[in-house]
């Protein structure tokens, strides 16, 4: 049987470049895959790009979102009958009527508020970055000093809207889902993550000890692992 297409989605203060490590493993493991480009201008908007991206896919999906990219898996793969699991990389989760800033300030241990650079659009409206003098600490701490500096360079900035923006499916109540992070999550509070992976009814949650917002960068063998699992079940 063929194997089912790997569709990989960044979230904030990323690009499809994070994915690097997992994509080789991917191949190596005969699976096709697609880091998407995620636009990180809101949830609707983003999920719409996505439903686009999957239209153009033939055969069976495993979807797998980092961060804010779990907003967006969760609301594009409802209703697609080709999606057949999620994957939740240090991700939001969130029922119909959460969005990102609900479900980071659920539990205390964020400081990602104070490290952000706020931009203003021409158009209206706010672009978010982490400050690159703080993106090593805050976002990355498990890879090293030299790589974290470039990814601050090379970051993606997501407007404050799309932080703020709901949720209007979760795909997660009907699509069976998987769930890895790290333990010392400085976007997303641990306590968080827990708690969306049990919600959910994660088939296997994988907590790794010592793991930054960004852990599946240093450990992409293992989130090979996990996916390879979800796109077998």
């Amino acid at each position: 049987m063929s194997k089912p297409t790997i569709v990989l989605v960044h979230g904030a203060f990323a690009e499809s470049a994070s994915w690097n490590g997992v994509v080789q493993g991917l191949r190596e493991a005969g699976f096709p895959a697609v880091a998407l480009a995620n636009p990180l201008r809101g949830v609707s908007n983003d999920a719409g790009y996505l439903k686009a991206t999957l239209a153009s896919i033939e055969g069976d999906v495993v979807l797998v979102g980092h961060s804010y990219g779990g907003m967006v898996i969760t609301n594009a793969a409802e209703g697609n009958p080709n999606i057949k699991a999620l994957v939740y990389v240090g991700a939001f989760a969130p029922d119909a009527g959460e969005s990102a800033g609900d479900l980071a300030g659920k539990y205390p241990g964020s400081s990602l508020g104070e490290t952000l650079n706020p931009v203003a659009l021409p158009g209206g409206g706010t672009d978010l970055y982490i400050k690159q003098d703080k993106y090593h600490h805050q976002f990355a701490a498990d890879s090293s000093a030299e790589d974290a500096a470039v990814w601050a360079v090379t970051q993606r900035p997501i407007t404050d809207a799309a932080l703020g923006e709901k949720s209007a499916e979760a795909a997660w109540k009907t699509i069976p889902s998987w769930f890895l992070f790290g333990s010392e999550d400085l976007n997303i509070p641990v306590a968080a993550h827990r708690f969306m992976a049990e919600r959910a009814g994660s088939k296997r949650t994988v907590e790794l000890a010592g793991g930054s917002h960004t852990v599946a960068i240093p450990e992409a063998a293992q989130l090979v692992e996990l996916i390879k699992e979800a796109a077998s079940a």
